[in-house]
This record gives structure tokens, sequence and C-alpha cells, in this order.
């Protein structure tokens, strides 16, 4: 058999490795073998209004600024009922800070009413709790929340803010008890060097599991990590997946000439902003181009794109695209080709 898009040694790890061990739960080995009929998962950025200035941020400023502000109401429940008309499984509300958006539970009550099994949350955590315990009483089971440093002064200056780092602390130390709550620590340049220490943080909060990333603007390899206790490690699949990955050379964002030219994902995993839908997250904040705009074809303009567009003459898939997002379309390339 020929193998395109990626090599025999990698085809080899995605054989004896499912997708389903790395810990990311809308990345399924089943997902992956292409037997669903329905939209798997899809994020639905609410707001670009934060309350924090993160230096590393790319925020929601992306395709011309035509996606700033409050999303629509109507134009939310328009989107929501045609993925829930299309069998969505899982969606995430995210921004800016999603807290900020006014209807914020009410998408979340109609999420719930219309069957999305995964309801998620992406926030930086600063809010008051009794914000968090109402998205809890409306139906999010999913929470993500941001901690970039492990004291209060580099916190400061990794959110452009000020006397946050106590509040997020309280926050996930609740939400960890409540529902699935992992950590999203994003490292610079200047806080690499800081990862143990917020690590070891992040498992202190007990939180169910630990995503380190680069920010865009740095995508070099991270120290000292092999300084992260062991026994922190197994516990957490999707920390595992990451740590196993850099170890052995592998940054967090990017494809190579021997990785699938073919994203998959698009076919069943919108992003929506403003009045558009686009490939994925990490492509609207880059800037790039969206797909189509919101309406009945949506679906149909997405598999198109998954047909004739090549990531490896868009650079910012090149430069980009997560790891795990890379290990699934490989994966799928390899169900195609069988």
């Amino acid at each position: 058999m020929i193998f395109v898009g990626h090599t025999l040694e990698r085809t080899s790890l995605l054989m004896y490795s499912p997708l389903n061990n790395i810990g990311f739960y809308t990345l399924t080995e089943e997902r992956a073998k292409f037997k669903h009929s329905n939209l798997e998962r899809c994020e639905m950025i609410v707001t670009s209004f934060c309350n924090f200035k993160c230096p590393y941020c790319r925020g929601v400023k992306a395709y011309g600024r035509k996606c700033m502000g409050h999303i629509d109401y109507d134009n939310a429940k328009y989107i929501l009922g045609y993925w829930i008309d299309n069998g969505l499984k899982s969606i995430r509300f995210s921004g800016g800070e999603p807290l900020l958006y006014p209807h914020i539970n009410d998408l979340v009550k109609i999420s719930k009413n219309g069957g999305i099994k995964n309801i998620a949350i992406s926030s930086n955590g600063s809010l008051k709790q009794s914000e968090y315990e109402k998205l809890l009483n409306s139906g999010v089971n999913d929470f993500s929340i941001s901690l970039d440093a492990c004291c209060a002064n580099i916190a400061d200056k990794m959110s452009g803010t000020t006397g946050y780092f106590n509040t997020i602390i309280s926050n996930m130390k609740y939400l960890s008890d409540k529902a699935y709550t992992t950590v999203g620590i994003v490292l610079t340049r200047e806080t690499e060097s800081t990862i143990v220490d917020v690590i070891k943080l992040a498992h202190d909060l007990n939180v169910a599991d630990i995503r380190i990333i680069t920010a865009a603007q740095y995508n070099g390899k991270l120290s000292h990590l092999e300084k992260v206790p062991q026994y922190i490690i197994n516990q957490y699949p999707i920390l595992k997946y990451r740590i196993n990955n850099l170890i052995n050379g592998r940054n967090v964002r990017g494809i190579v000439s021997t990785d699938t030219s073919r994203c998959y994902l698009v076919r069943d995993d919108f992003v929506v902003a403003g009045d558009w839908h686009f490939p994925c997250v990490i492509y609207m904040r880059e800037g790039g181009e969206p797909i189509g705009k919101i309406g009945i074809n949506m679906i149909a303009e997405r598999l198109k794109w998954s047909y004739v567009h090549d990531t490896h003459d868009d650079l910012i898939c090149v430069n980009n695209c997560l790891d795990c997002l890379v290990d699934y379309n490989n994966k799928t390339n390899y169900y195609q080709l069988k």
C-alpha cells in the first residue's frame, strides 16, 4: 500500500496508538473512520470583548475586523438550530471572554434542550463564582480555564491586568469539583522556564487534564520538561501526549511535508465568528479567510473546502496546526486509504 501524506514511521505509530488515548474526547478513533453522519464539534465565538489584555492573544481581530463585538443573538440562535438539526454532539463557546456575552446562559440552555451532549466554555476564570454557577445550572459540563502563571506577579504580566490571580485559583477549585475542568497553559519565551511550577499548581487544583501550548509567536522547544514529576504526567492524558511529543522533538504547532495535505476536520467541525464560518479557531485568529457566510449551505461548503484546499500551500496551516489535529488528519487519511 502507498501511504499518501505521511511517513511510514508516523503511520505505524498511528496504527498502534489510538486517537482515544491522547485525551481530547472529540478526537476519537471512531470519528477518524468517518462512520457517522452528524456534526461532531462546533465552536462559537460569541464576543471579541475581554477584560484581559494578554500580550500573546490573537483575539478576534481577524478577517479585517469583521468579527468584532458581540455575535448577533438571532444569528447565534439560527446557527445553534442549524447545528442541532445536524446532530451536533459537542459545542464550545469562546471569545474574547464568553461570560461577557449577555446571552451566554440562553445559548447554553438552547444547546442542552437541543440534545447536545458536551457543552463547553473557554474562560479566563476571572468572573464571579456565581456566574460560573449559573452556567453549570444552565447545562455547561466542560470548562477550560486559562492558567498561564504560577504566581500573581507573572499572572498580571500574562493577563495585562492586575488582581485576578486568586479569583482564578478559587474558581478553578470550585469548578474542578463540579464539572470536567481542564487548564490551558500558554507559554511564551519569557515564561517557558516556569512550566514545572505551573503544572504542579494545576495538579494541586484537581483539574481533569492539563494542556500546555506555545504562543503562536513562540513555537520553540520547551526546556525543563524532564523535571515534571512522572506521577503527574501519567495522571493526565493530554499532558502526557504533549510532553512526549516535545521531548521527542515535535513542536506543538506545525505540519511537515510528510503529513497529509488534506484537512478532514472541517467536515464535521465548525468555527463561527460574526457572520462567517472558518476552517478552525486558529485559522480565524491568524487572519485567514472564512470558508463562507452563515447559511444553509455551510456543510456543503466545508466539504468542498476539505477536498480542494491543500494545507501544505497554506502558511497558516503549515505554521500553526496543532499536533493533535495533525494526528487526527493523518489518522483519518490512513483510514481513507485502507
